[in-house]
């Protein structure tokens, strides 16, 4: 089980978190994106038998929950998808709950700027 480091790419309405090689049993590294409004996740890749993400959050940097999309639905995904949250903790991640040896994922969470 390794924490993989998210990467940052600024862009002009907002910002690209993306974590590579999630293996099974890995977790994200918790990145901040509390003054973005809208946050949607994506996941790609290599799900092998069994595979699954949950996007989580936390207030403290410690203690996760799981996010739920508009629906109320936690936000665990066994195929590549796409989804909002609705929740707005100071940090998310992805934790990669279930897999096999193919398991390798690519999780992004596109961080838009409100329009002022």
């Amino acid at each position: 089980m390794a924490t993989r480091t998210a990467t940052r790419s600024e862009q002009a309405s907002g910002v690209l978190y993306t974590w590579t090689g999630i293996l099974n049993g890995d977790d994200g590294n918790y990145i901040e994106a509390t003054e973005y409004g809208d946050r949607t996740f994506q996941i790609i890749g290599t799900f092998g038998v069994g595979g699954s993400v949950t996007m989580q959050g936390s207030n403290d940097g410690t203690n996760a929950f799981t996010l739920t999309d508009p629906q109320g639905n936690a936000v665990t995904k066994t195929a590549a998808a796409g989804e909002t949250l609705m929740e707005t903790p100071r940090y998310i991640r992805p934790l990669c709950t279930a897999g096999d040896g193919s398991t390798s994922l690519t999780v992004m969470v596109w961080a838009r700027r409100s329009v002022r």
